[in-house]
């Protein structure tokens, strides 16, 4: 494996099933190879592209609200294919993950390789607990966001 991974949660622990991000990379600590970057981002285009700056990979962990629901539905999504499917959802952020892409895009600022894995969202509002169907869905989510990590960094490579 060459060059620096990074996870980043996006959401709002304070807000419900919106907080599968962060409780996702609270949950890789100590599961994933050293040196990968664990960070939570509230999803500012800005800010995002920071966090990944000098990133070869990166792995986003992001919740999305679809029509018609499917809370707890898990998607594991090409930037490109991220780009174009969250354009049609809706996002707890100002701007969405697309916009991000499509600005990190525009910037020449993607990096080599960017996996998006998402899990469909009921419950949003403040001060919620994360839903049923979120709290299922987690551990299968955090599972493959570990998976992704260590297929970076390849068979060969101790945590």
């Amino acid at each position: 494996m060459n060059g620096r991974v990074v996870v980043i949660g996006v959401g709002n622990p304070l807000r419900g099933d919106d907080g599968v991000g962060p409780a996702t990379v609270e949950a890789l600590r100590g599961r994933v190879p050293d040196g990968t970057a664990l960070t939570v981002s509230d999803g500012e285009p800005a800010r995002m592209l920071d966090l990944w700056r000098g990133a070869d990979t990166v792995v986003v962990v992001e919740a999305v609200r679809t029509r018609p629901a499917r809370p707890g539905e898990l998607h594991t999504l090409t930037a490109a294919d991220a780009a174009s499917r969250t354009a049609a959802t809706a996002s707890t952020h100002a701007l969405g993950l697309g916009e991000c892409l499509a600005l990190a895009e525009a910037l020449g600022r993607l990096p080599q390789r960017l996996v998006v894995h998402a899990m469909e969202v009921a419950d949003v509002e403040l001060g919620a607990p994360l839903s049923e169907a979120a709290r299922s869905a987690l551990p299968e989510l955090i599972d493959r966001v570990a998976a992704s990590v260590r297929q970076v960094y390849g068979p060969n490579h101790e945590e």
